[in-house]
């Protein structure tokens, strides 16, 4: 094996992005456990809070989010007994339906966010200027749209290709 190809500037940019992705990810889930969320659930209040109508299909909640179909229905079991979602069947789809954030969920939003921001400000886009942030999304959302071209399903923020994809 070529012992120069461990000098690839694609392994270390892959590699810098889990290192970053571990590091903000540990601090986030501290933050998040001091207002008895765990990471997913996080992401399953915000995903909904963002959207229209506060809510998604389950299916494109999965489609938004690292879990399966499968799981995306344990933790809305577990967050619905938690009172922070509820489910609402889909008129139009009988075999559908919703995920909503309820008003218990947003005032736990409310409670936690304040703090999220702090650490995405001081770990995050606080150590990058504004065109090196602006960069960094617009590169950060092409990668996502091409490995993920369903992570938008549902927020109606998607590109004809990305729909027909999913």
């Amino acid at each position: 094996m070529n012992p120069n190809v461990f000098d690839d500037p694609r392994i270390t940019a892959v590699g810098l992005l889990f290192e970053v992705h571990a590091g903000l990810s540990a601090r986030f889930a501290a933050q998040l456990d001091e207002h008895g969320l765990s990471t997913v659930e996080f992401e399953v209040l915000t995903r909904l809070a963002r959207s229209p109508g506060n809510q998604l299909r389950m299916t494109d909640l999965a489609a938004q989010t690292s879990l399966s179909t499968s799981g995306v229905t344990r933790v809305v079991d577990r967050m619905e007994r938690d009172g922070l979602i509820t489910r609402r069947a889909c008129p139009t789809d009988r075999r559908s339906s919703f995920a909503v954030v309820t008003p218990t969920g947003l005032s736990r939003l409310d409670e936690t966010v304040p703090g999220h921001l702090q650490l995405i400000e001081e770990w995050f886009t606080g150590q990058l200027d504004p065109p090196a942030l602006a960069a960094t999304l617009d590169g950060l959302r092409r990668v996502r749209d091409a490995v993920n071209p369903c992570a938008t399903a549902g927020s109606g923020g998607r590109t004809e290709d990305q729909a027909e994809a999913c």
